[in-house]
């Protein structure tokens, strides 16, 4: 998707801060943090959401799963606590058209659904 920010981000047009990244998935950190841990977890696939998946992604989505409690472990927020969001769709407040987790830790998170 050539209009993709995200995809930019994975082609490595416009620069971002890294945190992980193997063949299938990058990690960065968001640019306008809502706590000290705030990090987006993209898949290199192009996918608009978490409604555009097929049977054949089930692994793909377990893999960012996982590389989420492991960059939960690695940053410090495991056994604090965090948040890991996925917003999908205009009314569930997704802004960027590329599938995405936030994983969000660092400090005592509201009970409100950020």
């Amino acid at each position: 998707m050539s209009d993709c920010i995200f995809c930019k981000i994975i082609n490595r047009e416009i620069p971002s801060e890294v945190v992980y990244e193997d063949e299938r998935v990058l990690a960065f950190k968001d640019i306008n943090p809502v706590a000290p841990v705030h990090v987006l977890i993209i898949p290199k696939k192009h996918s608009e959401s978490l409604n555009d998946l097929n049977p054949e992604d089930e692994a793909l989505v377990g893999h960012l799963v996982i590389v989420a409690t492991q960059l939960a472990e690695e940053l410090g927020i495991a056994d604090s606590g965090y948040r890991l969001v996925n917003n999908c769709g205009d009314d569930g407040g997704q802004v960027v058209k590329h599938l995405h987790f936030h994983l969000i830790g660092g400090k005592r998170l509201g009970i409100h659904i950020c």
